[in-house]
């Protein structure tokens, strides 16, 4: 039947069909540049680099774009009580955020472009919006008109009575309704802030990414990402202000969110400000990307889901059977050898498009993945013809690829794998000497070291855990 995905807009599965045959324009919201990001953070970029990546899989150029937030409230606050500017703690978390994301094996977008590279563009945005009346200037803040956008609330399928009763806001008397909300804010004191035909200030928050958004990508997209925390306002607000101020609707055809993750099954879920979180630091130091990948992609994107350290364990060692299906492959023949095991693969390659094709339901992928893995190894363990296992390898390297698996333990000294190896064949025979003390020495001495060793029926295998 073709890519399926659930439109958050509609909230009902839809045909996947691009504006552009062919093509795929992507924005997913960024880093908000006040704190360290966490795996709840990774959870959203690691669901939409796997869409991205299966997009691309399926023959799709994508477009991709993701913001930095680099001027907003917190960054302020934050930069204010470390003593420097925003800028400086900007430059200091972009950096940490790339090279976490490139050590989580996630593609770098073709633009990240930071919200104060586009001031202009919010200006320009917001000086059409009053002349077409959905925006009013009071004291030298703007603030969008509800009232006068009749859609208002159709993502988020609340009304304005719903919203006001719901919302926590300052009242502000010069509103002209309590759910408008600051397209552009007046200069405070000690703030950074930009020249505008209102006098001196700074963008509001939702105007920031439809700036960006149709700076790269033109004024209407394909796929806009994020978490369901952002639904309402942001997304919402998003939808309104730019429908408005381009008189073309849909701003964006698919709306995706991912499901929260959470520290615990009793919270909602991660957070900087309340500090119930995992950073992504802490998560790389205790496992591979791999695993924190497979875990993620466990669960259904749109499902919430659990942090458990047990569960990423259990990830970690699912990878070593990937991996363990995967030694020795050099590249495939270009085509199938027609025996068993090669029916087998392509079997399982049109059942993980099914899945993937079914709004990227992920573990019923990964499940496809595991039972090639499987197959892979019992072949292996009967001998069959190395052009077959090859080509039954080389598909389940595709696949793990559109999954963004790198097939890599936790760094360890690559010069030290033959003599891991060779010491791992000297306590098998040490065994089968039955020196058992011996064998236990090298196994525990191994385990101090940080290497595992993994006895199955055939061979035994062993991993660097990094510990």
């Amino acid at each position: 039947m073709g890519l399926r995905v659930y439109n958050t807009l509609t909230r009902e599965k839809e045909e996947f069909i691009p504006l552009q045959p062919g093509k795929v324009k992507m924005y997913v919201c960024g880093p908000n540049l006040y704190g360290p990001a966490h795996v709840g953070h990774a959870m959203s970029y690691v669901v939409f680099d796997t869409i991205k990546r299966y997009l691309q899989y399926c023959g799709y150029r994508v477009k991709h774009v993701q913001n930095f937030t680099d001027i907003e409230d917190r960054i302020i606050e934050t930069a204010r009580s470390m003593g420097i500017t925003v800028n400086e703690l900007a430059e200091r978390y972009i950096a940490r955020f790339y090279a976490e994301m490139d050590a989580l094996n996630i593609q770098r977008a073709d633009h990240h472009p930071r919200a104060t590279e586009v001031i202009p563009d919010m200006i320009a945005m917001i000086e059409g919006l009053i002349e077409k009346g959905y925006a009013y200037e009071v004291d030298g803040d703007v603030y969008f008109r509800v009232t006068r956008f009749p859609d208002y609330g159709k993502l988020s399928k609340r009304s304005l009575d719903q919203m006001e009763a719901g919302a926590r806001i300052e009242v502000d008397r010069r509103k002209e309704h309590p759910m408008d909300f600051a397209l552009w804010k007046a200069a405070k004191e000690g703030e950074p802030s930009w020249d505008s035909p209102w006098g001196k200030g700074r963008p509001g928050w939702h105007i920031e990414c439809s700036a960006m958004s149709m700076r790269f990508l033109g004024e209407q997209l394909d796929i806009h990402g994020g978490g369901p925390d952002v639904i309402f306002p942001h997304h919402e607000n998003e939808i309104a202000q730019s429908e408005a101020f381009t008189a073309k609707a849909p701003f964006v055809k698919y709306w995706l969110h991912n499901g929260p993750l959470r520290l615990r099954e009793d919270e909602e879920k991660m957070t900087r400000h309340l500090g119930n979180f995992v950073s992504v630091e802490e998560a790389l130091q205790q496992h591979s990307a791999d695993a924190i990948r497979l875990f993620l992609l466990s669960s259904h994107y749109r499902s919430p889901l659990t942090w458990k350290e047990e569960s990423v364990h259990a990830a970690e060692q699912g990878t070593e059977r990937l991996r363990a299906a995967l030694k020795d492959y050099a590249g495939s023949p270009e085509t199938s050898p027609g025996d068993a095991l090669g029916e087998q693969a392509e079997t399982t390659r049109r059942e993980f498009i099914t899945f993937m094709d079914d709004d990227f339901n992920t573990p019923r992928a990964v499940a496809q993945i595991f039972d090639l893995a499987r197959i892979i190894n019992q072949a292996r363990d009967s001998g069959v013809p190395a052009e077959s296992l090859a080509y039954a390898q080389g598909i389940l390297q595709d696949l793990t690829g559109v999954l963004g698996l790198t097939m890599k333990g936790l760094a360890g000294p690559t010069e030290a794998e033959p003599f891991i190896s060779l010491l791992a064949e000297v306590r098998n025979e040490l065994r089968q000497a039955k020196q058992w003390a011996l064998a236990d020495k090298i196994r525990d001495g191994l385990a101090d070291l940080g290497v595992i060793l993994e006895d199955g029926p055939e061979r035994t295998t062993w991993k660097y855990t990094g510990q």
